[in-house]
């Protein structure tokens, strides 16, 4: 087992938290609107966690499916009756052009091999689907405040700097796309957020939350959120 697994398996046992309020909340709502404007047919999670993502866009495609690295993880999926598998998204168990669209949040910043990832969810995606992926922005306030502030504990024995963590440019993110994917839109998620904590005050919290929806539509606010999302196309 790697340190990357052994992470999260312990990260399972807390990781759903503090998902339903607050911070946390508004980010998964926001990643799950932005995907449902592309996903359609069958579609695939790459790094599904919990499936929490997964759960939320089942309705409203034909099949979800799922992989992640983590078995702890995958355990909460497969209790919402998600149909999962554990793998790495450098190689993904699935044959060529098998999926309409393919997301992927929180994800591939931890992934160092990122072209070879990027190669595969564009193997496993058919002509003319859609790719929705999020990177953490280097230019943004929230990679500013994570150089500033101390690690942050993650269960009983890691901390967040434990695993590995890359922050990246649009630059950088359009240096990592196979030629057979297109860039055709970008949103911002978290752009003026410098603490999680604020959104859990009173007044404060729901109105941060609603900048945040309207900044994420922004053509400009959105290239520095601290949550990149881009949107692809696979060439035809």
């Amino acid at each position: 087992m790697t340190q990357s697994e052994r992470y999260y398996d312990e990260f399972s046992h807390t990781y759903e938290d503090q998902r339903h309020r607050g911070y946390h909340k508004m980010l998964d709502e926001l990643e799950v609107e932005v995907a449902r404007r592309y996903m359609q047919g069958r579609v695939l999670e790459a790094g599904c966690g919990t499936g929490l993502v997964l759960e939320r866009l089942r309705p409203h495609v034909d099949e979800v499916v799922g992989i992640d690295l983590s078995s702890g993880m995958l355990n909460h999926a497969r209790g919402r009756q998600l149909r999962v598998a554990q793998a790495t998204v450098e190689g993904l168990p699935f044959p060529d052009e098998s999926f309409d669209g393919v997301t992927s949040f929180k994800v591939l910043a931890h992934v160092p091999g990122i072209q070879e990832a990027m190669a595969e969810m564009a193997r496993v995606t058919r002509p003319g689907g859609h790719l929705v992926l999020e990177f953490y922005n280097r230019r943004s306030l929230r990679h500013l405040v994570k150089m500033l502030k101390s690690p942050s504990r993650i269960g009983k024995g890691y901390v967040d700097t434990d695993v590995f963590t890359r922050y990246d440019s649009l630059a950088d993110i359009d240096a990592y796309l196979p030629d057979s994917l297109e860039r055709i839109a970008i949103h911002g998620v978290r752009i003026i957020t410098p603490v999680a904590q604020l959104h859990d005050l009173p007044f404060v919290g729901p109105l941060l939350a609603r900048v945040e929806r309207r900044l994420c539509e922004s053509k400009w606010a959105s290239h520095f959120g601290g949550f990149l999302i881009v949107v692809l196309r696979k060439r035809a």
